[in-house]
């Protein structure tokens, strides 16, 4: 639906017509796939439970992404294509946070034995070398933002 709604908002004519009428289409799709991974994520990992249940204000992440998927399919029938495709946005970030406030602090976590699960305190480099890295990310994000700076202006527009 992300990458539909993408195309919505760059292209014109038929092509965007029927992309916008697939993405009307999927959406219903979209909200069943959610509800059932949800599910089944709290029935397989035990940690979410208990982790929106010790800190309730997790319970915003959901909320984003509910908001997120219900505003992309009023949005995109109103056509208002960027503010959809932001949406759709909310929806996956808003997703992707859920999860890891979920599982938090684990990185990799082993239901089987709950002590042999990867967190972040047990996998995280030496010192030395996540200073190094830092130094490293900082330039190398500089130049990957003007990349990207650099690709959205030249490609800006909708294609015709």
């Amino acid at each position: 639906m992300h990458g539909s709604l993408w195309v919505v908002m760059k292209t014109a004519g038929r092509l965007q017509d029927d992309t916008r009428a697939f993405v009307a289409k999927f959406w219903r799709v979209l909200i069943l796939l959610t509800v059932v991974m949800s599910l089944l994520s709290f029935a397989i990992q035990p940690n979410l439970w208990k982790q929106f249940t010790m800190h309730p204000w997790g319970i915003i992440f959901p909320a984003l992404a509910l908001t997120g998927l219900l505003r992309v399919r009023t949005l995109s029938a109103r056509r208002q294509d960027k503010a959809a495709f932001l949406s759709s946005s909310l929806y996956l970030a808003a997703m992707l946070a859920s999860v890891a406030f979920g599982v938090f602090p684990n990185v990799l976590p082993s239901n089987g034995t709950p002590d042999s699960s990867l967190t972040i305190y047990n996998a995280a480099a030496a010192e030395h070398g996540l200073t190094i890295a830092l130094w490293w990310f900082i330039p190398g994000m500089a130049l990957a933002t003007a990349y990207s700076i650099f690709a959205y202006r030249h490609f800006a527009g909708k294609i015709v």
